[in-house]
């Protein structure tokens, strides 16, 4: 736990929260700025800055119970879709510094359009890329 983390303030129970599932290591609750009807947030209960500090069996609990979620708010919501999505520092829109999964119910015609248009890159340079990845 960190003293200063909202998050972990959920997970407390000293801040509130519209919690809708949870396991042994993972909680799930809505979103209070939701980009789309149920979008919600899935965070490991213990603290971490984000994925890359977070123990495996937390990221893999988090992981599992945000999978049920997608099921959960397509089938329950009518949602047509949803998005998975981690933030990794404050250049990738990470606001707060816990750990956590948006799960975001996708319906065709939502206003939501992330930042990313796909358009085709330069195969020598995705080539050259990946090697440096390898």
């Amino acid at each position: 736990m960190s003293e200063n983390c909202l998050f972990c303030g959920i997970v407390a129970g000293s801040i509130p929260s519209q919690q809708v599932a949870e396991n042994e290591r993972a909680i799930a609750f809505m979103d209070i700025n939701p980009a789309t009807r149920g979008h919600l947030l899935v965070i490991p209960r213990a603290h971490a800055k984000d994925l890359r500090e977070s123990a495996p069996e937390d990221l893999t609990a988090a992981t599992l119970l945000a999978q049920s979620l997608v099921t959960t708010v397509i089938e329950r919501l009518d949602a047509d879709g949803a998005n998975l999505l981690s933030c990794i520092g404050a250049d990738a829109w990470q606001s707060v510094f816990h750990t956590h999964l948006h799960v975001i119910p996708r319906y065709k015609n939502d206003p939501l359009q992330l930042p990313w248009h796909p358009t085709p890159g330069d195969m020598e340079e995705i080539a050259a890329t990946a090697a440096e990845l390898r």
